[in-house]
């Protein structure tokens, strides 16, 4: 409910906006900008069109146009680095968190790259470098270096002022770490252990000396499910020597989960993914050429699907009726398949295949063909035999169902599960190539049982 409200907020303030900076009213386009949400905010100007949205940020007061900017979708960023000032432009990215700094970065021409970092101060710079060097989608590239870091010899009082003297500069205080003096990440302490603490204690005794940490080259997936596993707000990175490097926040992972959704989506749809975040900006000829590749490669395939049925001309002429039934046939051995890939995927995903085992999550899918196909039996056998006035061709039909089923629900389970074997994106094997691939089985299947109840039937 909230983030719909949100929405509706930023709708409205976007067309209010507007309509004040076209009327040349850029006080009261000040005015209405100042209690607005900062994420709305940037909502808001990234609704509008690009000749008013630098016009717009600039009204924004210095503090809350960092904060916004970094709330802004990619494209809408790089058109204000293109509209702003140099100088404004430099002070806007020397402010940005070096998350966010990088991340902008990786959307940004090489050129553009190496001009900003060339103007940026030596020490954000050197930071910035530093995640840049570590590769794409890592918990190092997703980290940030703003984080509070303790010693054991402190007192409770002694960090609490560190905390307030670090904690404008700093992602979040909710979560402290402790390091000895070659920055080795010893312990974590939590914001209200340290409050309610007695100034006197020290953090070696009111620390947890037992930490979940991630590396700097870990999947940013594995950070994601790591945060989500221990509720944590955040995840501190060590190096290979378990030096504490940075932190992953919370509000980081969100933003994973949903870019590797997106592109689980995609491939389940057989659209190359690309660049997701921009797929809906991309121009007609972008768009049909992601998914051209996929189609191409299933309309390859659906060619067996005809070669099979030409292979089988013979049965085809000897009882026309029976091709009446091949979509009814591969159509559901189609959605059985999608259904079993589906599950998988997200099992995957969750971790919740892990915990089962490959072997039985194949053989529980395949029951569930098989169960599913002995169902719809029961309504598509009688309603066979009452369209092709054949008991022949409805028994074709029927053992054909559940062969089909069982098989689709086996191949959605198991293809997946090869693919997540490999080390490859089980979402590759979509539910439209899996899909393909059961009705060419499922033409087979259905065209070579009825050729065999024709022969069993014929007289001598």
């Amino acid at each position: 409910m909230g983030e719909a409200n949100g929405i509706q907020v930023a709708e409205v303030v976007a067309q209010q906006l507007e309509s004040l900076l076209e009327a040349g009213n850029y006080d009261g386009a000040k005015l209405l900008l100042g209690p607005v949400q900062e994420v709305d905010a940037a909502e808001a100007i990234g609704s509008l069109p690009r000749t008013l949205q630098a016009l717009a940020f600039r009204l924004l007061p210095k503090d809350e146009a960092i904060e916004v900017y970094e709330y802004l979708d990619a494209s809408v960023q790089q058109t204000l680095l293109e509209r702003l000032r140099s100088g404004e432009v430099l002070e806007l990215v020397e402010e940005m968190s070096p998350d966010d700094r990088v991340r902008l970065f990786d959307e940004l021409p090489a050129k553009v790259v190496r001009r900003l970092l060339a103007e940026l101060s030596p020490a954000e710079r050197r930071v910035t470098a530093q995640l840049l060097g570590y590769e794409a989608e890592t918990a190092g590239r997703l980290m940030t270096t703003e984080f509070v870091d303790l010693k054991e010899f402190h007192s409770a009082a002694q960090a609490l002022a560190i905390v307030r003297r670090r904690a404008r500069d700093t992602e979040t205080i909710y979560s402290l770490y402790v390091t000895d003096g070659s920055r080795h990440l010893t312990g974590i302490l939590s914001l209200r252990d340290l409050v309610t603490a007695d100034p006197e204690a020290r953090i070696g005794d009111l620390m947890t000396r037992d930490v979940v940490s991630v590396g700097t080259d870990t999947d940013q997936e594995e950070v994601a499910r790591a945060i989500q596993r221990y509720d944590f707000l955040a995840v501190p990175v060590v190096d290979r020597e378990q030096r504490l490097v940075g932190i992953v926040t919370v509000d980081d992972v969100i933003d994973v989960i949903e870019q590797e959704a997106t592109r689980d989506l995609y491939a389940a749809g057989a659209v190359q993914a690309g660049d997701e975040d921009d797929y809906f900006q991309s121009n007609l000829f972008t768009v049909a050429r992601r998914r051209v590749v996929w189609l191409l490669v299933l309309l390859v395939a659906n060619s067996g699907t005809s070669a099979v049925i030409a292979s089988q001309e013979l049965v085809l002429k000897q009882v026309v009726v029976l091709a009446a039934f091949i979509p009814l046939l591969i159509g559901t051995g189609g959605n059985v398949g999608a259904q079993s890939s589906t599950v998988v995927i997200r099992g995957l995903s969750t971790q919740r295949i892990q915990a089962m085992g490959a072997w039985r999550a194949i053989w529980r899918e395949s029951v569930a063909g098989a169960l599913l196909g002995l169902l719809m039996v029961l309504a598509v056998v009688p309603w066979a035999a009452y369209v092709a006035g054949s008991w022949l061709v409805a028994m074709a039909a029927g053992l054909s169902l559940v062969a089909i089923t069982t098989l689709a629900a086996t191949a959605g389970a198991a293809l997946p599960l090869l693919f997540d074997r490999l080390g490859l994106d089980p979402a590759l094997m979509s539910a439209p190539f899996i899909a393909t691939a059961t009705d060419v089985a499922g033409v087979f299947i259905y065209l070579q049982t009825a050729s065999w109840l024709l022969q069993r039937a014929a007289p001598g």
